[in-house]
């Protein structure tokens, strides 16, 4: 098999047009379409949008996001890392090493990485070497997070909560 390329997509119209494919093939909530219009600046090439192509055909994308320490609550020591969203890969094209191309490009920047498990794809984060975090509800709110550590790393205790307990007197 020919070695994935994986891409950084220009914030263009031309992306946004080939965008509107993803739709009609996965679910809504994985369009990134309306992310993408909210971003255009023409030809940006710092966006977060990554992609491959089959020949001139955009088959696979993700969007990768840089997230500050300051906003770690997931990984010790707290560091920089990537957050992971909308990996789709049409359905042609699908089984056929795209989704884990993507996924191998994240890891290569050497940082952890995080992303939200969708419905029926704990299978692909556990092969990818992706772990599920231990689950707490005030971080996670309804999010099914999985993570890669590099080595070195490994999972952040849980924070007690913050919320004040109050007593009730009769």
């Amino acid at each position: 098999m020919t070695k994935l390329v994986v891409e950084r997509l220009l914030v263009n119209y031309k992306t946004l047009d080939e965008f509107k494919n993803f739709r009609e093939f996965g679910a809504a909530e994985l369009s990134m379409k309306d992310d993408l219009s909210a971003n255009i600046i023409e030809n940006d090439s710092e966006s977060p949008f990554y992609g491959i192509y089959f020949g001139k055909k955009l088959v696979a994308r993700m969007s990768l996001y840089r997230i500050n320490k300051q906003f770690d609550q997931y990984f010790d020591p707290p560091q920089d890392y990537l957050e992971l969203w909308k990996l789709e890969v049409l359905e042609p094209y699908r089984n056929k090493g795209y989704g884990q191309a993507l996924v191998e490009f994240a890891k290569s920047f050497g940082l952890p990485v995080k992303t939200n498990a969708r419905q029926g794809s704990s299978e692909f984060w556990a092969k990818s070497s992706f772990e599920s975090l231990t689950y707490d509800p005030g971080r996670d709110r309804g999010e099914s997070p999985f993570v890669w550590f590099p080595e070195g790393v490994i999972e952040q205790e849980s924070q007690p909560s913050t919320t004040p307990v109050t007593e009730q007197t009769e």
